[in-house]
């Protein structure tokens, strides 16, 4: 059994801002088994970015969270990203991946939005919504995660009013997102308390960066997806930005903070003997420092990211296969 002190603790590991943390103690006072929630917009293949925030919904559940996953078929394709046959046969191999990486099935709720997004009730909160929204707001908010939102369609304006009345008609108190879905929240937190419903408090993780040194994502082409083979993954490493001694813009050792470290007591980097020989670090930071002062050379944290990455993908590719 967890104290209250070390629920916190991992509920704020590897995030960037829980909106607000005052909050979230005191939801936890009230309520020792919170529920806890993400959207995922089915489009395309779970990437390490994806995995980001299911694991930080692994750690809510540790802390006691009820844990619901939205699979926002209907966002989906109000955000142009296929038909809505394309769309829920996407949804179903995403249900499939989450399952694989620990939310299972007998202890997480699963949802596809269009299993109550075109109801009445639904429907009728999002009219009540739009009336209070202004267009400009509106258009912000999708800013970091609508597709061609230069010349925006209004069915991408409806999509931040829809998320905000998930939190509320999925009855969640906390909402777990990337940074891109900031906006989204502070648009939920701000009127959803209009409409007679509680405000949930937010917690954000960081956006990864793609092996290229830009936001990984499935349009970029940059990322590394849970059912990447082996060798994909080392060819991808091999050709990733890992410069010598930096440790500010390094998907490399993003991959060992985010992925790799939690789930590892000890990091051995192997080395030949002629090289110094193999070398262990006891944490993150151990493992940054060590690679700041150039003791560690960019191909062999390579090699040691595509070990471990592997070791921890092959349950799911099992599954998955």
């Amino acid at each position: 059994m967890l104290s209250e002190s070390e629920k916190m603790e991992l509920i704020k590991r590897n995030i960037d801002e829980v909106v607000t943390e005052e909050e979230m103690v005191e939801l936890f006072k009230k309520n020792p088994a919170p529920k806890a929630y993400v959207g995922y917009e089915p489009s395309g293949k779970i990437h390490l970015g994806h995995v980001l925030t299911v694991n930080k919904l692994l750690d809510l559940q540790k802390a006691g969270c009820q844990i619901t996953v939205l699979l926002a078929d209907v966002h989906a394709y109000l955000n142009k990203k296929g038909t809505f046959e394309q769309v829920k046969k996407i949804a179903d191999y995403n249900k499939r991946c989450f399952i694989a990486l620990g939310l299972k099935e007998e202890n997480t709720r699963f949802v596809y939005g269009s299993d109550y997004q075109l109801g009445h009730e639904y429907m009728l909160n999002v009219i009540q919504m739009s009336r209070s929204v202004t267009l400009n707001r509106a258009t912000r908010s999708m800013d970091e995660v609508g597709r061609a939102m230069d010349n925006p369609m209004v069915s991408q304006l409806i999509y931040p009013i829809m998320q905000s009345l998930d939190i509320a008609l999925l009855d969640v108190d906390i909402a777990v997102g990337g940074t891109d879905q900031r906006k989204i929240h502070m648009l939920a937190r701000e009127h959803l308390k209009d409409l007679g419903f509680k405000t949930p408090v937010c917690i954000h993780t960081p956006i990864l960066l793609g092996f290229d040194g830009n936001k990984m994502s499935s349009s970029n082409d940059n990322f590394i997806s849970i059912d990447d083979t082996a060798e994909d993954i080392e060819k991808k490493l091999k050709k990733a930005y890992c410069k010598q001694g930096d440790v500010e813009q390094n998907p490399i050792l993003e991959l060992f903070k985010y992925h790799i470290c939690p789930r590892y007591g000890q990091i051995v980097i192997e080395k030949p003997e002629k090289f110094g020989g193999n070398s262990t670090y006891n944490s993150y930071d151990e493992l940054k420092e060590a690679f700041a002062a150039e003791k560690i050379h960019p191909m062999d944290l390579k090699a040691a990211a595509t070990k471990y990455l592997n070791e921890i993908l092959d349950p799911v590719r099992a599954v998955l296969m």
